[in-house]
C-alpha cells in the first residue's frame, strides 16, 4: 500500500515509489489496521485517509479465494 493524496491505493507490484505499507491480504487484519489507525503511523501522515480502494480490494480478494464471483 502506498499513499497518493490521502487516498491509499494498493500497488500489488510493489514498485510505486515512496513509503508503503505492507498488509495480509485478509479482512481481518484490514480491520485491525483501520480501527488501530496503523495505516497513518506506517505512512507518517497524519488526518483521515480514504480506505475505499482498500475495501474494494479486500472483496474482491475474498471472492477469488472462495472462488465466488
Amino acid at each position: 500500500m502506498v499513499l497518493r493524496d490521502l487516498e491509499l491505493v494498493i500497488d500489488e507490484r510493489k514498485s510505486a515509489p515512496g513509503r508503503g505499507a505492507w498488509l495480509h491480504p485478509t479482512r481481518e487484519c484490514a480491520e485491525n489496521a483501520l480501527k488501530r489507525r496503523a495505516f497513518g503511523r506506517a505512512l507518517r501522515v497524519s488526518g483521515v485517509l480514504d480506505t475505499q480502494n482498500l475495501e474494494k480490494w479486500l472483496n474482491g480478494y475474498g471472492n477469488q479465494v472462495n472462488g465466488s464471483k
